[in-house]
């Protein structure tokens, strides 16, 4: 279907630097003629607070791993109504938009706006995604600093001006029926190889429980068998370095975009090798445990993962990534990760090192590495696979949005947007978004 696109048959110029042309029967509408701000703030702090996230968009705190915060500390909060647009002025430019499902609460320093009649929500936050778009945005952010360590801020008055392509609505639900299907689609895909590495994952923990009841296992304190690393970074402001972050549940590593030394934060950094086990210092009790390999090796982590290698002659690194990675690895990662920030625990690694955990033998340990190597190779596959598949998107987001592919009578073809399986019910699988939360979270995609 994607191969049958074709261009609109007529084109019209704009006048606008990053939207040279549209379609001859579309529009171009400053965003304050579809949005209108508006700043209700809670007296009582009773309403339900919600959260935005790149993926889900706006939902409830709590439900999302949020800690409670109890209503006093919510008054003057911001109060949003379903149907509501809502922007994270901080992270616009990352495309951090949302709709409103329900009457809540947002932060103060969000902007919340209602759309006039004549606006489709979810095509306006497909247009505000875009690598366009976000461009412009970032331009027209205003506060202190540079980079990724700036406080930068989209205001309404730099926000409302900016210019966005708008088609008629019948063809706004068509361009979304369409975008729905794709990522269904897509989803999908990514699912199907994901059950297959979940199904080698259960027999490489099997094969483990297994190495582990073998004779002459001993007890031995993590401490005493593995080296814990920090090969600091000296970072250069000009050079280029790329941080990792990971997945949890096991599902491994993924590389952040390169960034310049200077725009890397306040963070300490350290080196990583072929062979580290990394774990998060936030989420590690979630899983977010992972085996660096040669992909990894000149990539950068912060200060909040910990690096372990097991010492020569006792335990074989591998052997205890797959050991943290079974069912009794994740109790003593989620023992010692405390903390009542929802789902940001941080992982105490000086008790969690006191530990004793089973050692087996070195040809024990050994009968690991074929099957832990397999694994490894398959979440490495379907990472790069997701990557591919993302940056596909991304483009066939801009040219359809923007007008370079009409999609209309491929998309009349299609189920009305209700009928189709939900991209986000899908997208819990596959990963796809998920890196873009990693900004929110700090240190894991979940």
């Amino acid at each position: 279907m994607i191969d049958g696109l074709r261009p609109y048959p007529e084109m019209r110029p704009t006048g606008v630097p990053w939207l040279p042309e549209t379609p001859r029967h579309w529009d171009v509408r400053r965003i304050k003629t579809l949005l209108t701000e508006v700043d209700n703030r809670s007296k009582a702090g009773e309403e339900r607070l919600l959260s935005l996230r790149m993926r889900q968009g706006l939902v409830d705190h709590v439900a999302a791993g949020g800690r409670p915060i109890p209503p006093e500390s919510l008054v003057g909060f911001k109060i949003v109504e379903a149907g509501q647009v809502v922007m994270n002025r901080m992270r616009a430019a990352a495309g951090l938009f949302g709709v409103a499902d329900v009457r809540g609460l947002v932060s103060p320093d969000y902007a919340v706006f209602e759309p006039r009649p004549d606006a489709y929500n979810p095509y306006l936050l497909q247009a505000f995604r875009l690598p366009s778009l976000a461009a412009l945005f970032r331009a027209e952010s205003k506060g202190l600093g540079t980079g990724e360590s700036g406080f930068l801020r989209l205001y309404t008055d730099r926000f409302g001006p900016i210019p966005v392509p708008y088609p008629p609505l019948d063809e706004q639900r068509l361009i979304e029926r369409f975008l729905d299907w794709h990522g269904n689609r897509t989803a999908k895909l990514i699912r199907a190889r994901l059950e297959v590495l979940k199904l080698v994952a259960e027999e490489r923990e099997a094969l483990t429980h297994n190495v582990v009841s073998s004779p002459g296992t001993r007890q031995m304190r993590l401490a005493n068998i593995v080296d814990h690393i920090f090969r600091r970074v000296d970072r250069e402001s000009t050079k280029t370095y790329t941080p990792v972050g990971l997945f949890n549940r096991g599902r491994g590593i993924f590389r952040k975009p390169p960034a310049r030394g200077d725009d890397l934060g306040d963070s300490t950094f350290s080196w990583i090798e072929d062979g580290d086990l990394i774990l998060s210092g936030q989420f590690a009790w979630e899983g977010a445990v992972a085996l660096a390999g040669p992909d990894e090796a000149g990539c950068i982590s912060s200060h909040r993962y910990h690096i372990l290698r097991g010492k020569e002659g006792l335990a074989q690194t591998i052997y205890l990534s797959s050991f943290l990675r079974t069912s009794f690895g994740y109790l003593l990662l989620n023992e010692h990760s405390r903390g009542a920030a929802g789902r940001n625990r941080p992982l105490n690694i000086r008790t969690l090192l006191k530990e004793k955990i089973p050692v087996p033998p070195q040809s024990e340990q050994a009968r690991l590495i074929e099957l832990v190597t397999l694994e490894k190779r398959l979440a490495d596959s379907i990472a790069k696979l997701a990557d591919r598949l993302r940056e596909f998107r991304t483009r066939l987001i801009a040219d359809v949005v923007t007008g370079k592919l009409d999609v209309r009578a491929a998309a009349a073809g299609l189920p009305e947007t209700s009928e189709l399986a939900g991209s986000d019910d899908l997208a819990e699988a596959d990963d796809l978004d998920e890196a873009a939360d990693d900004a929110e979270d700090e240190e894991v995609a979940a």
